[in-house]
């Protein structure tokens, strides 16, 4: 089991920056493809960003290439996504998520084994 915990969230005005944690326990962390998933309201969950298990491989949605960035510290058991230049179109509960692969973070949500409770951030415009 691992558990997910994320924090970071809230509110922001459009073109400012939030860094969101998630912060994982429970079995060896470094074994996980970590990932960022993102549901609006009325909108099913979509893939944000990824991270591979050491942290030198990264994808990333169309939509957050060169405002988002994902990384990842192993000795810390923690996943960061720095979002920068938000939009009101970046409003959703942002959810972190684990695979245990040795390959890239999936992007289709189902593919997850383990995911936090969410955290919301709100863009204002």
């Amino acid at each position: 089991q691992v558990q997910l915990v994320e924090s970071g969230g809230g509110l922001v005005q459009a073109g400012g920056s939030l860094k969101l944690s998630c912060a994982a326990s429970g079995r060896t962390f470094g074994g996980y493809a970590m990932g960022w998933f993102r549901q609006g309201p009325g909108k099913e969950r979509e893939f944000v960003a990824g991270i591979n298990w050491s942290g030198g491989s990264t994808n990333y949605a169309d939509s957050v290439k060169g405002r988002f960035r994902i990384s990842r510290d192993n000795t810390k058991n923690t996943v960061y996504l720095q979002m920068n230049s938000l939009k009101p179109e970046d409003t959703a509960v942002y959810y972190c998520a684990a695979r245990l692969t040795t390959g890239v973070a999936p992007t289709n949500p189902h593919l997850n084994n383990y995911w936090g409770q969410g955290t919301q951030v709100t863009v204002s415009s």
